[in-house]
């Protein structure tokens, strides 16, 4: 049982890992599977086809089904904020808006994901190390920290150490640069706060000592 109170109107920083830190995307397909869904089930809509958006954006870089995301913002519980996917593990800043959104917002994720991926691999049982992680971000201090932490994840992997605003895989580029994602993604919230691109941009490059004192404040409710 969770001790957390999810409320319509807060802000929360969903995480997970696979189990025994085992890794949960293999390929970019495997990312790109997890991106559409965390951007495409923020609402009740239902695709019987997910694998033909998926192969358009393998092929195009796009999903391509523009009348479905007009849907999808009109009729979201949540609302998504920020994202980064790691090799075994991922975080989400997600916006409840309707009562239970993030509960069926991630039961639609992870229960997805994980029959995709153990179709895939031939696999069966668990994915991911238990329940998702969820935490209540308390203040405005504590989000934007939240998403400096967010986005500077890439530097754990060693080839996109200090070029964590390209990482494919993160809203970071979205933030500072054309947002790939137009309505489906949010951060306005956080990026509204700042001037322009850069100024976030420098906020996040000098976050790191911030960051190191703050992780059990982030990450802990």
């Amino acid at each position: 049982m969770r001790n957390i109170k999810i409320a319509p109107g807060e802000y929360y920083h969903i995480l997970n890992r696979g189990m025994s830190k085992q890794l949960i995307f293999h390929d970019n397909v495997d990312r790109i599977r997890f991106l559409f869904l965390i951007l495409y089930f923020q609402s009740p809509i239902i695709l019987q086809n997910i694998g033909r958006p998926v192969r358009s954006f393998v092929k195009h870089s796009v999903f391509n089904i523009e009348e479905m995301k007009k849907g999808i913002v009109k009729s979201r519980f949540v609302e998504l904020v920020s994202f980064c996917l790691m090799p075994n593990h991922f975080h989400l800043i997600v916006k409840e808006i309707e009562e239970n959104g993030i509960a069926r917002y991630m039961q639609r994720i992870l229960n997805s994901y994980t029959k995709y991926y153990n179709t895939k691999y031939k696999k069966s049982g668990h994915l991911f190390q238990g329940p998702y992680k969820i935490v209540h971000i308390k203040n405005n201090e504590q989000l934007l920290h939240l998403s400096a932490y967010i986005h500077r994840n890439p530097r754990e992997i060693k080839e996109w150490k200090n070029k964590e605003h390209e990482y494919p895989w993160s809203s970071y580029q979205d933030c500072i640069g054309k947002n790939r994602w137009d309505e489906l993604f949010k951060h306005q919230i956080i990026t509204e706060q700042f001037s322009n691109h850069n100024e976030y941009k420098d906020f996040i490059e000098t976050s790191g000592t911030k960051l190191q004192l703050d992780e059990k404040y982030l990450l802990e409710d």
